[in-house]
């Protein structure tokens, strides 16, 4: 039995041992394991580097191996970035440059320091224009000495690092031609979304009338309200995201993720208890513009006629008048720093 718990412990040990040294140990600012470099050419390049990180304390490394195993790029370069524990621990400063000879694949892993400024669009560009047509031509020291420079550049020189930033919005950027094409063909979308709004919300608005005039039970409409909300969501969804497409043609800053990020669940509750109060308050100013029904509350009874004449075949009325017809809803060491998965891959 002891042998077996022993046996069991040296099985642990080793598992963790080797999960905790899964990727190389690097003890140089550029590790060759691949053997793509020329000893000239690895010593250039470290010298390069060491100096760098000495005049600025921003770590650039980087790691050639033969191949990635099962793993993804990203993962082992997060793996060998993280284990490394590259860049200052206060910094987070550091830059993986990962190249896999194999697969035919390189990436630019950043620290959570230098995101703002090596973004994952600078990466991918870099991997892009200056990396990839290198490699092509098997020039591998040249793709990965040239990308070296321009992160060194960058990192060192705001106003290049600016310039660059524009060439990229740049080439995203749509022709005028393109930009009235995209806004009149995603005006119909928005229109169809506004319409589906309208007649869910003007359907909301009288399931309220309804239950304050007592010709509609409440209990019944709690279940009404459901499917109209429902469409009152999609024709709101179906109306905002290509607005928020547009927006973002158009070059407005508008990121979403960080929007939802910021709202706390109170907001939103909030946000959601106003737009019911809205709505109710709409619907007693509507009983009080047509004056023609009194207050009352009727719990589960409805009136049949009513409910014949203001909901069937999708029914609804609209604020302002009677009723309309509706829709249907649907040695060098690191130095303690981390990285959070930025950066950009490329393969060629």
């Amino acid at each position: 039995m002891r042998k077996t718990l022993f046996a069991c412990f040296l099985l642990f040990v080793s598992t963790f041992c080797w999960s905790q040294d899964a990727y190389p140990q690097l003890t140089e600012i550029v590790t060759d394991q691949a053997e793509i470099f020329t000893q000239p050419q690895l010593e250039g390049l470290r010298e390069k580097l060491t100096q760098f990180e000495t005049e600025t304390t921003n770590q650039v490394v980087v790691l050639t191996i033969n191949e990635l195993g099962n793993e993804t790029i990203e993962q082992y370069a997060n793996g060998a970035f993280n284990q490394n524990k590259l860049g200052q621990d206060e910094k987070d400063n550091g830059i993986l440059i990962l190249f896999s000879k194999m697969d035919r694949e390189v990436r630019i892993e950043v620290g959570y320091g230098l995101e703002p400024y090596i973004t994952d669009a600078v990466a991918s560009r870099i991997i892009r224009n200056t990396m990839i047509p290198k490699f092509k031509e098997e020039d591998y020291f040249g793709g990965l000495d040239l990308a070296t420079n321009q992160i060194i550049t960058f990192l060192n020189d705001p106003e290049a690092l600016e310039e660059f930033k524009q060439e990229i919005e740049s080439e995203g950027e749509f022709p005028w031609w393109a930009k009235l094409l995209m806004t009149l063909f995603l005006s119909v979308f928005i229109a169809a979304g506004g319409f589906v709004f309208y007649k869910g919300y003007s359907s909301l608005i009288e399931m309220f009338r309804g239950i304050f005039i007592g010709k509609l039970g409440l209990f019944p409409g709690i279940f009404m309200f459901i499917p109209t909300l429902m469409m009152v969501a999609f024709g709101l969804v179906f109306m905002l995201m290509p607005v928020f497409f547009l927006a973002l043609v158009f070059g407005f800053d508008f990121d979403p993720d960080n929007f939802l990020e910021g709202t706390n669940n109170m907001l939103l509750y909030s946000i959601l208890m106003g737009f019911f109060v809205f709505t109710a308050v709409l619907a007693i100013i509507k009983i009080l513009i047509k004056g023609k029904d009194d207050f009352k509350l009727s719990w589960v009874k409805s009136d049949s006629t009513y409910m014949s004449k203001t909901f069937s075949s999708g029914g609804s009325h609209s604020f302002g008048s009677g009723s309309s017809s509706g829709g249907s809803s649907s040695s060098f060491s690191g130095g303690g720093g981390s990285s959070g998965g930025g950066g950009a891959s490329g393969s060629w």
